[in-house]
């Protein structure tokens, strides 16, 4: 490999006959960047240093290359195609242009901070791989795409990355065949969702993979539009708005991936041929909220998915052909929302558990399948029978009753979910079924749960639940503990200006001028006597009385 570096007006060729490492770059650095001298002094100068690395002052050379390079773009343009820079712990300053094909791998987490405006890495060669930095401090104009990472070239690899202070964390802009894993972004708290950019946002770009990204307080996890054929994998987004977002974009796949505690785990929208497996949808809760909203989505496959404890669970607005298998749909405010023009979706062997309403339709009749095959699904309201002992219940399982029916229509109405003129509302259309709602029904639905205990989603589930039960318990122990300290704090301070009370009433105190034959320290000491209960008082002198006889 070959590395070329510019010193002074004259250019070093450095040649290496194994693949370039840190201890390479620091020696062809620091002799790029020192003096011009002769060739012979340069071979000696060269042979003195390679003698002291080998005898261990590594750390010494690194230390010159960091007070060397001020400009790590000054590097960068210094460098071959194909080489390798490493870049040593420590804070460097300026937006990096990448246009050659470079590896750019950072030694202990080295901070790239940029310069406030635009995007602080641009990569527009190429094959390039960029890794173990910390990178903060981009523009902050939205309509500029100011990016801690923006791509706009092919078969890149960005690895094991910090993002920080940054408006949109990594952009893919007419990107293909990238690879982003392993890589964390954080962007800014104090704006509101509307000023921040999404944590990864692809646009324009077909065939990208994202594995094993953590996305925070961003405005979506991933915003993807116009971009096919992206596989989304083992990612974990929370506190953004939407933890996914798709817009015109078609074929794609995210499976084990995590989105809790966002508004919308995600929204799918204008997209066909999606495929979703054992992934995670919980704690969505806010004004209009949903674990999954589809919106003008067709042809989707959702299998082996955990939709738990969100406001609605899944809402579908024109939305048709979709196919729902082996989900767990548990602990919703409202399992399914439907509008409905959302027709020809099919859901078999599910399990719903526990939401307080299983459907909520917006209109009429969705022309739902609610069986396959003679299976239905798992209801955990449901109150029938079986005879035969198949494991079917015996007669369909009616989803919506009529006070569900007019919450479909009045969300409002909600508030009066388990009141008494609900349920005898609900009781009354069961025994006199003479009003008729809609035809939403399983005709075979399913007389216990399906196991899904090993399915990768649950434990995901279960797992997210142990972290979130810890932290609720040392939330109630913080609770718990500021009151007792309070209190302490409180007793403390009223003791302390209570004694001083006590105190500045004896100082004030006529008496304490009166310079009679009576010394200070008996005015001082009666009116303490004075302020001290009779109890108190009366034990004292007893033991004085008990001093002076000599008992004591």
């Amino acid at each position: 490999m070959k590395g070329t570096f510019n010193s002074g007006g004259a250019r070093l060729k450095v040649s290496f006959s194994e693949p370039l490492t840190g201890l390479a770059v620091v020696t062809a650095l620091v002799l790029a960047f020192g003096p011009t001298l002769p060739a012979t002094e340069l071979n000696e100068q060269s042979r003195n240093q390679s003698q002291q690395f080998a005898i261990g002052n590594q750390q010494s050379a690194i230390n010159n290359l960091q007070s060397s390079i001020i400009n790590l773009q000054s590097s960068i343009k210094s460098a071959r195609p194909g080489d390798t820079l490493v870049i040593p712990s420590g804070r460097y300053t300026g937006n990096l242009l990448i246009n050659k094909r470079l590896t750019l791998i950072g030694e202990n987490k080295p901070v790239v901070r940029g310069e406030g405006n635009g995007s602080v890495i641009t990569i527009t060669a190429d094959s390039c791989v960029v890794k173990g930095l910390v990178v903060e401090h981009c523009g902050s104009m939205l309509v500029d795409e100011d990016a801690g990472i923006l791509i706009k070239s092919n078969h890149n690899l960005v690895e094991a990355i910090e993002l920080r202070d940054i408006l949109f964390g990594i952009y893919l802009l007419h990107a293909e065949d990238n690879l982003v894993i392993n890589n964390s972004v954080v962007g800014g708290r104090e704006l509101g969702f509307g000023e921040r950019g999404s944590g990864i946002h692809i646009w324009n770009s077909q065939r990208n993979r994202f594995v094993g990204n953590i996305i925070t307080d961003v405005r979506d996890g991933f915003y993807i539009q116009n971009a096919n054929h992206t596989w989304i994998e083992n990612n974990e987004a929370f506190n953004v708005r939407y933890g996914l977002h798709y817009m015109y974009a078609d074929s794609n796949v995210f499976l084990n991936n995590r989105f809790y505690d966002n508004v919308a785990g995600a929204a799918i929208m204008y997209s066909r041929g999606i495929v979703m497996r054992n992934n995670v949808f919980a704690h969505n809760r806010g004004f209009a909220s949903f674990g999954i909203l589809f919106q003008d989505c067709h042809g989707l496959t959702a299998d082996s998915n955990v939709i738990t404890d969100n406001v609605v669970g899944m809402f579908f607005e024109a939305s048709t052909d979709n196919q729902f298998r082996n989900n767990v749909v548990a602990q919703n405010d409202v399992a399914l929302q439907m509008f409905q023009n959302s027709i020809n979706n099919t859901f078999s062997e599910n399990n719903f558990v526990d939401n307080l309403s299983p459907l909520a339709i917006v209109g009429k009749r969705t022309e739902s399948h609610w069986n396959v095959n003679g299976r239905g699904n798992y209801w955990s309201s449901y109150d029938g029978y079986d005879l035969d002992g198949d494991g079917i219940g015996d007669i369909p399982m009616k989803i919506q009753n009529v006070f569900q029916y007019l919450e479909g229509q009045n969300a409002n109405v909600r508030l009066y979910l388990y009141s008494p003129a609900s349920q005898a509302l609900a009781v009354a259309a069961k025994a006199f079924p003479i009003i008729n709602i809609n035809e939403e029904a399983d005709e075979h639905p399913l007389m216990r749960p399906l196991d899904f205990h090993s399915m990768p989603a649950v434990q995901m589930m279960a797992h997210l639940n142990e972290s979130s039960t810890t932290n609720k318990q040392n939330n109630t122990h913080a609770w718990i503990a500021f009151p007792l300290i309070g209190v302490v704090a409180i007793g403390f301070i009223y003791r302390r200006l209570n004694r001083k009370t006590r105190i500045r009433n004896v100082i004030l105190s006529p008496a304490f001028f009166w310079r009679g034959e009576e010394s200070m320290t008996a005015v001082v000491q009666r009116e303490v006597d004075s302020s001290l209960r009779p109890d108190l008082r009366s034990n004292r002198d007893s033991v004085q009385n008990d001093t002076s006889k000599g008992i004591l």
